[in-house]
């Protein structure tokens, strides 16, 4: 078993980097394009057959789901990106290690925090800027997800893993259970039973465990290279340490949108007068749109991940380069799309999740406004999201912070005291091109200085 772990992981040191990139990015797409149409799709079913109101409701929960996201990816980020590396160095047994503590890890995870969050819901609702029109349409989707929090922790954990140890298809596949079966519950749940939007969240939650059960039989067979063995330890600290060590910075990430996205919603809800419930609506909309781009990035990120992973551990600097290289163009390419669709077609867009036309206009120029310098985001992504690939989670802590909390929010609270809604959107818009270039700015100095002297060390 071991030399066909061996075999199939020393292609991510010899095959060419676009061949690499296209066999583990291309199934990540697909997966986040699925996953983010199921979202919008989500949010479509709500919007019509719930209201206006319940998108307004569905948008408070954005930071509370950040939340959710963060204490996951704490420890799925970590643990795929580990995994590669004890792969590159040949290291199998500590790969296996990974899987059986992310496993438990997981577990304790989604137990604390979905607790904690379930006794205490009503306050988190009301700090993250629920009103009396939106707070029930929060609070009964937000009930479902929380207790579904230990099926959905472990199926993003080890579906991240099976990505990292050589599976790409395979969790493309399980993202794709996971899609389809809450797209064909939602409408059942919402139109036919009339569950409204707990029917969405309920949905949501058996797709999840359906994909849980296949990713979850993947790790229990001995055909797969890296699985569940009695002998290896649960909990190691060594491993439980790069984990968290590594997953910081995902984890921060979700932690500052989180925050973000209250000062976003609050500032809707001051400045947007009588329709303050309905601005929050259309960053709802504007959300789900921008989403859809930045997930597909997430999907290129996740396919260089094994790649990056593996050839730093095996001191191969220059394919790690051409992957860096290949993987910038190819996020700008992508959020270049979404400046084109969201620039053009604002209307068009919006009326996908409402009929309201008030709720149209307000999300009209939300995305004119926003969409300004998306172009950028892509490289934004790759760039951060490649540190937290080679092990340098530090690096990539430091870009998200500066983006979300050293540029976004002061803008947010400065912007809209002149300009009102539009000075909402417009924080967003300047955030994003001043951090495009401090990012360019990092990653140029780490490469002279950092990678430089990691070839030095390795030459000698």
């Amino acid at each position: 078993m071991a030399v066909s772990a061996s075999t199939s992981t020393e292609d991510l040191g010899v095959k060419s980097v676009g061949k690499l990139l296209a066999q583990y990015s291309v199934p990540a797409i697909i997966a986040s394009v699925a996953t983010s149409l199921y979202n919008i799709i989500d949010s479509i079913f709500i919007g019509r057959g719930v209201g206006p109101m319940a998108i307004a409701g569905l948008a408070i929960t954005f930071p509370l789901m950040n939340l959710v996201a963060a204490f996951c990816m704490l420890i799925a980020a970590g643990g795929a990106t580990i995994s590669s590396i004890f792969l590159g160095q040949k290291n199998y047994s500590r790969a296996t290690d990974v899987v059986n503590n992310v496993f438990t890890l997981c577990l304790i995870h989604s137990v604390v925090f979905g607790g904690l969050t379930l006794i205490f819901i009503d306050p988190i609702l009301l700090f993250f800027g629920a009103t009396e029109d939106t707070i029930s349409y929060a609070r009964e989707f937000m009930e479902v997800i929380l207790y579904g929090t230990p099926i959905s922790y472990v199926f993003i954990g080890l579906n991240n893993l099976m990505r990292a140890t050589g599976y790409p298809r395979k969790a493309m596949v399980s993202a794709l259970i996971s899609v389809v079966v809450n797209i064909v519950l939602a409408p059942i749940f919402i139109f036919t039973l009339e569950w409204g939007i707990r029917g969405a969240a309920l949905a949501t939650v058996i797709g999840q465990f359906a994909a849980f059960v296949w990713v979850l039989s993947h790790f229990l067979s001995s055909k797969s290279s890296i699985h569940f063995k009695r002998g290896n330890r649960w909990l190691t600290w060594s491993i439980i340490k790069h984990i968290y060590a590594i997953g910081l910075s995902p984890f921060l990430m979700n932690v500052c949108a989180c925050v973000v996205v209250i000062f976003i919603n609050r500032a809707l809800l001051d400045y947007g007068a009588s329709d303050g419930n309905l601005a929050v609506g259309a960053y709802g909309i504007i959300n789900r749109t921008t989403m859809f781009f930045v997930m597909i990035v997430f999907g290129v990120t996740q396919g260089m991940q094994p790649i990056l992973g593996y050839n730093i551990g095996a001191n191969h600097f220059d394919r790690v380069k051409r992957v860096l290289r290949l993987g910038i163009w190819i996020g700008a390419a992508i959020t270049c799309v979404g400046w084109i669709v969201s620039e053009g077609f604002p209307d068009t867009v919006s009326s996908l999740f409402t009929t309201d036309e008030t709720l149209v206009r307000i999300a009209r120029d939300g995305f004119r406004i926003y969409f300004i310098c998306y172009p950028v985001v892509g490289c934004q992504i790759v760039i951060q999201n490649f540190f937290q690939s080679v092990g340098k989670p530090q690096m990539s802590i430091f870009l998200s912070l500066t983006r979300q909390l050293l540029f976004l929010i002061p803008f947010l609270i400065v912007f809209p005291r002149f300009w009102g809604v539009d000075g909402v959107w417009a924080s967003m818009a300047g955030s994003d091109i001043i951090a495009f270039f401090v990012s360019l700015i990092t990653l140029w100095w780490w490469m002279r200085h950092t990678m430089r002297q990691m070839e030095l060390k390795a030459q000698n």
